[in-house]
């Protein structure tokens, strides 16, 4: 069951509205569009590098065909690319303020 909370983000972000599931594990915020997991912030970068390594590693073990492996890979490396601006920021813990 989902839950919806007016309140501020997990930042600290007033009047934000955070929507909750799995007893807080999986947090959203439909006003700012952040997602959180396990209270780590997920960006587009962080994303697309798990995408990406997925695709390389599919092809590695010849679990994917070779167009399904660069296909992965290609989205991957557009997701980093969408949010390279934010590079520094991908792989730090916690909830990250907007900054």
């Amino acid at each position: 069951m989902d839950s919806i909370f007016e309140s501020g983000a997990p930042a600290g972000a007033t009047g934000s509205r955070i929507r909750r599931w799995g007893n807080g594990l999986v947090e959203y915020d439909m006003t700012r569009r952040r997602l959180w997991v396990g209270g780590q912030r997920m960006h587009h970068g962080l994303t697309g590098a798990v995408v990406a390594g997925a695709g390389v590693a599919g092809l590695v073990a010849h679990r994917v065909s070779p167009r399904g492996g660069l296909e992965w890979a290609l989205l991957g490396s557009v997701l980093m690319a969408h949010d390279w601006h934010d590079r520094g920021h991908w792989f730090e813990l916690g909830h990250q303020s907007d900054d």
